[in-house]
């Protein structure tokens, strides 16, 4: 006799609800947002011109912070061939700088952007949520 098939679990699922609070604490302040107050992850999540304008903020600060780390660089490894070409005979210096100078500042530049560009958008999630 054949077995009748195992049924399958159906997980059933719908949108997270969302609880609202007793109206004493609504009253009070304390949660500016179950009175129709707009959260500025609504305005960016419905693409008004205030969460676009929220969103320019966030790239304006990470092209700030890269534009920054870039004219350091330039300034850092730009007079390098100048300085090699100004002292032809000096090949020791050169690959003394290039092999082991030239990497300190380099990780020290990229560390400092990194945690700029964490502080950026950690500022940014504490504006959205509301923290």
């Amino acid at each position: 006799m054949p077995q009748d098939p195992v049924e399958r679990r159906v997980v059933v699922s719908g949108p997270p609800r969302r609880t609202v609070p007793h109206a004493r604490l609504r009253s009070r302040g304390r949660y500016p947002h179950a009175s129709g107050y707009y959260r500025p992850r609504t305005e960016i999540d419905e693409q008004t011109t205030l969460g676009h304008t929220y969103v320019r903020s966030l790239m304006r600060s990470q092209l700030r912070a890269a534009l920054l780390v870039f004219a350091v660089l330039a300034l850092l490894v730009g007079p390098l061939p100048l300085l090699f070409a100004a002292m032809p005979d000096a090949h020791r210096l050169q690959w003394a700088v290039l092999g082991f100078c030239l990497y300190l500042p380099l990780v020290l530049l990229a560390r400092w952007y990194v945690r700029r560009a964490e502080r950026n958008e950690r500022d940014f999630v504490r504006l959205v949520e509301d923290r």
